[in-house]
């Protein structure tokens, strides 16, 4: 890899601009570089380092936002020349410093002596000064990320090697007189990047459940060794407050407060007690008086010892009541379907009945046709009734409703179809399916005249236009066929079907080699 660089990476630059970085990539490489691309192009990280890495930057956000500062991933060439960038992290609770992306880029050893530092020194380095040199304050640190292998027993089997450094930027243009919320977040920040430095964070065992954890804005409990709450943020505390709590939080026992709001007359879920008193890396939910509170613990550990733990936490009443509201709804749009398709099946079942009774051809013809559309129809209904949003694997029913026309077919032709057709929404779906059975009758019932033939639903999607073909090898159209003017009312009904329902387009023409070719050109809902 050759590193070209039009700059002068020894001249001062402002922290907050990139000036300082000259890129890794070369101009034809116009993706954005995921943290696995650059790794595996320029770095000598096995695939266990690469794990860590992915870990770290998938919970790193906790730690930018506790420290009110930009975070930037940097890995050493595989070389080690030079420094690389392979991920990198703003603030939501601060300014940031860094209004550029910076990753996949890369800095000369020697020219960020702090990364340097902490790197052959495994340890936090921190500048003295503030650098003013882009024209606003940035406290500069470097916290050295350190993965410890583990043995079969589950312990540390070795010290660990650091295989990264985090760059941790603060912009101090608004810095003034910290509260209390601002201190303790510093100093969990503080407890957090020496769990990083030791290689105990984040949690080997923490796969977290919920779809989205708690962010340190939604709330946060600093808790003692002993499992006892020493500040709650104000957004913190209201949740509690929702949940029952009247006494003061700050001083009381978590996990005993939080069981006797939520199970003042039931058996105390222990993992519940585990979580809330801030023991082990896990997630809950808990619930009392209509509000539900999500909980994600983080145990503090430095040097070996549990100094006390985070726990964040988000009132999730609205989103959950929500969710309840879309299952319910969801559960009784499928009931419905599945009543439909059951009225369906009945009213099939009577017109079969009816049909057998009549001595008139013609009628008994008439009402076997009749049955054949409102079992398609009931085929989408059922299909419906199993789904949990009104979109359906077409495919699926296509396959059924060829296979119903071949089970019928008086000729010796099995149907098959070519393509497939995707998932479609139910409005699409009901009336293809219509489309789809009127369209193979007539064909095995007029075009191969008990004939040997092939018979074949060809199916082409693109991303907003669904192109359909049904085509035979039988013996044609008649010479005076018009679509328009047509009395057939399998034809008229897919006529309708296709260019009122659905505004498609419908086209019915010879086939090449004999036999006959209907498209159709369905526009799909955006």
């Amino acid at each position: 890899m050759v590193v070209q660089n039009n700059r002068n990476p020894a001249r001062a630059s402002p922290a907050g601009s990139v000036d300082w970085l000259f890129p890794v990539l070369s101009a034809h490489d116009a993706y954005v570089p995921t943290l696995s691309d650059l790794v595996a192009r320029h770095t000598a990280l096995d695939p266990a380092d690469v794990e860590w890495m992915h870990s770290l930057v998938s919970d790193w956000q906790l730690l930018a936002d506790l420290s009110f500062a930009d975070l930037i991933l940097w890995i050493p060439l595989r070389d080690e020349s030079a420094w690389l960038a392979v991920a990198q992290m703003r603030p939501t609770t601060g300014p940031t410093v860094y209004h550029d992306d910076v990753v996949g880029t890369v800095v000369a050893k020697g020219e960020r002596p702090l990364l340097d530092m902490a790197w052959n020194e495994r340890r936090i380095c921190r500048e003295g000064d503030p650098d003013w040199s882009s024209g606003v304050p940035v406290r500069e640190e470097t916290i050295p990320v350190r993965r410890v292998p583990i043995g079969p027993d589950g312990s540390p089997d070795a010290p660990g090697n650091v295989i990264g450094v985090i760059q941790r930027s603060t912009n101090l243009s608004s810095a003034r007189t910290p509260s209390r919320l601002e201190l303790t977040y510093l100093q969990s920040a503080s407890d957090l990047a020496q769990m990083v430095a030791e290689g105990r964070f984040p949690f080997r065992e923490d796969e977290p459940s919920l779809v989205r954890s708690p962010r340190v804005g939604d709330g946060l409990l600093r808790l003692d060794r002993s499992g006892r709450v020493t500040y709650a943020s104000p957004n913190a505390l209201s949740a509690y407050r929702r949940l029952g709590l009247q006494a003061d939080l700050v001083g009381a026992d978590l996990g005993k407060v939080t069981a006797q709001l939520c199970y003042s007359d039931e058996p105390v879920d222990e993992s519940l007690m585990i979580v809330a008193s801030g023991r082990a890396p896990r997630e809950t939910e808990v619930e009392a008086g209509g509000t539900v509170v999500q909980l994600r613990a983080i145990p503090l550990i430095i040097g070996g010892q549990r100094i006390g733990a985070l726990v964040l936490l988000r009132d999730v009443t609205e989103l959950r009541r929500r969710e309840r509201e879309l299952m319910t709804k969801d559960a009784t749009i499928r009931e419905i379907h599945h009543r439909v398709k059951n009225n369906l099946q009945t009213v099939a079942a009577l017109l079969r009945l009816q049909a057998r009774r009549l001595n008139v051809p013609e009628g008994r013809e008439a009402l076997e046709e009749a049955v054949r559309r409102v079992g398609s129809i009931a085929i989408v209904h059922e299909t419906l009734a199993h789904t949990p949003e009104e979109m359906v694997d077409f495919d699926d029913i296509a396959d059924r409703v060829i296979a119903m026309t071949g089970e019928v077919s008086v000729a010796p032709v099995t149907p098959r179809r070519v393509g497939s057709f995707g998932v479609l929404p139910s409005v699409v779906a009901t009336p293809l399916a219509m489309v789809l059975t009127e369209l193979l009758q007539n064909a095995v019932e007029h075009g191969f005249d008990r004939r040997t033939g092939e018979l074949t639903v060809r199916a082409t999607r693109s991303a907003d236009r669904l192109e359909v073909v049904v085509a035979d090898n039988g013996k044609g159209l008649p010479p005076d066929f018009d679509l328009e003017s047509s009395t057939s009312l399998g034809l008229q009904i897919v006529r309708t079907l296709v260019v009122g329902e659905l505004s498609g387009r419908l086209s019915i023409e010879p086939r090449e080699g004999g036999g006959t070719e209907v498209t159709l050109s369905i526009p799909l809902p955006g």
